[in-house]
């Protein structure tokens, strides 16, 4: 049975700030869309006598946690194993037509980096895993051993920002043909010896961007991400907010395009009277991303990266909009 969790959640006096608006009124209902340890919904609890919190997780370890941190609340925590991009789906079964807040905390959390067993952290030497949800899917193994190279080089490129990708897929290729991959340990000291001795000696361990890279394309990350950040958003009822939290530039580009298009008239600049039918839906309530304060990346090291959004609901969309949609 796992333990309780000793965790900071990342920025949370400033989360629950932003949706304090939304949240200090009865019978608000909050989704936690990356539920992880449930600090951020614990706080939130407490905070505001009235919410409920539905919260999800991908991961059936960060549920059963959860599921011991906040018995205290009793009927006003609901949680359900789904991936965040069901929001719809998930408020739909339960009646719920619109909620006050959404939360995304994003990325791989500390519990799922802590876990040796799972594979996501290259300081561990245990089974290339990766996958959130230990229930379905491939795991990074099997993407190494099968993949074609193309698609591996793409992958390094495009989510892990490796310039020596081609070197580290010929070198995988070449071994995997010999024997397929299974643990991390052959992979990183693969990776050490693939790119040159100059580039081994900064940055940090050369393996963190295959292994983010990896675990991206696992766990489906970016698309979930597109399809999940404008179904929150309309969930949302009117005055509802929603906070998302990045920890890198790939999940903070899709934040902030989507924040961007559904914060702007979708009018020409020079039309004199904007009609009710294009004025935006969203309010920015940032300015850009948010970063986290010194003092907090010094007690808390997992905000250090951290780049928070957060937007107000302020049009809902009419019938005919929304089958347009």
């Amino acid at each position: 049975m796992p333990t309780q969790p000793r965790h900071l959640p990342v920025l949370a006096d400033r989360v629950l700030a932003l949706l304090a608006p939304a949240l200090n009124q009865p019978h608000a209902v909050l989704v936690d869309a990356t539920l992880g340890h449930g600090g951020h919904s614990e706080l939130a609890l407490k905070a505001f006598p009235e919410l409920t919190v539905i919260g999800l997780d991908r991961d059936l370890s960060a549920i059963e946690l959860s599921r011991q941190r906040l018995a205290p609340f009793g009927s006003r925590v609901v949680l359900v194993h789904a991936v965040y991009d069901q929001i719809p789906e998930i408020l739909h079964e339960r009646g719920i037509k619109g909620v006050q807040g959404v939360l995304l905390d994003l990325g791989v959390s500390s519990m799922q980096l802590d876990q040796a067993d799972r594979g996501f952290s290259y300081s561990f030497d245990t089974h290339l895993d990766m996958r959130m949800d230990q229930t379905e899917g491939l795991t990074a193994a099997q993407v190494l051993n099968t993949y074609a190279p193309g698609d591996l080089v793409r992958i390094l490129r495009n989510y892990g920002d490796e310039k020596f990708a081609t070197r580290i897929v010929e070198r995988i290729v070449r071994e995997r043909d010999t024997e397929p991959f299974d643990t991390s340990a052959r992979l990183v000291n693969l990776i050490r010896e693939a790119i040159p001795a100059a580039a081994r000696r900064t940055g940090g361990n050369p393996a963190k961007r295959t292994f983010q890279a990896l675990r991206i394309e696992v766990n489906s990350e970016l698309s979930v991400l597109d399809r999940a950040i404008p179904r929150a958003i309309d969930a949302l009822v009117l005055g509802g907010r929603i906070v998302a939290m990045s920890y890198q530039s790939l999940e903070d580009k899709i934040v902030k395009r989507v924040f961007a298009q559904r914060s702007v008239a979708n009018v020409p600049l020079d039309l004199p009277v904007i009609p009710e039918s294009a004025k935006p839906e969203l309010q920015l309530l940032t300015r850009g991303s948010e970063k986290a304060t010194a003092a907090e990346t010094q007690e808390n090291p997992r905000s250090t990266s951290v780049r928070l959004r957060a937007a107000e609901r302020i049009r809902l969309l009419d019938v005919k909009e929304s089958v347009a949609a």
